[in-house]
């Protein structure tokens, strides 16, 4: 840019902003899949050891949504961690037909170790922001999340529009 010309103005169209978070995401998302396997884990088996490690005992439904694992994805991934005893599976005391999975010994030391040896590396993945700005970013995102979830509950009638030229039909236009 010369000297005296006017700065363009950034681009903060949310087709931008997406590209952005999407691609920053992907960019911290590979240290964490090449920390995790360093580990000899799948992601999958990495977050549910993590989150019974964070929230205890845990049903299988529970765990999965927490996961968001599929039931079939769910139930391959505690036969694996099984296989190896770092979970157990029992029925709960209240409902027989519920299956409760709880951390081994095992699973826990190493979980434990894990955790902590993840965390330096995800320091080292974010490295890029200072921690003070860290703290605003977190809003942010938090802020655009949670905006994201509002709108989405919404229903939107405007790519519909958009597509038919503006003209909506009768029963869409009762529905305003």
């Amino acid at each position: 840019m010369r000297r005296g010309q006017a700065k363009p103005k950034a681009d903060t169209s949310g087709i931008h902003l997406w590209l952005i978070l999407w691609k920053a995401f992907r960019s911290v998302e590979a240290h964490a899949h090449r920390h995790i396997a360093s580990l000899g884990l799948g992601l999958s088996d990495f977050g549910i050891l993590e989150v019974l490690l964070h929230k205890g005992r845990l049903n299988v439904q529970e765990l999965g949504a927490k996961v968001m694992l599929t039931s079939g994805s769910m139930t391959a991934a505690l036969d694996r961690l099984g296989r190896r005893g770092l979970i157990d599976r029992e029925e709960d005391a209240g409902d027989r037909r519920v299956r409760v999975v709880r951390l081994t010994e095992a699973g826990a030391f190493l979980i434990r170790d894990a955790f902590e040896d993840h965390k330096w590396a995800m320091e080292l993945a974010v490295g890029g922001v200072a921690k003070k700005d860290r703290e605003v970013l977190i809003v942010l995102l938090r802020q655009l999340g949670l905006g994201a979830v509002r709108n989405l509950e919404q229903p939107s009638n405007k790519s519909v529009a958009a597509k038919s030229g503006g003209k909506r039909n009768k029963k869409e236009q009762g529905n305003v």
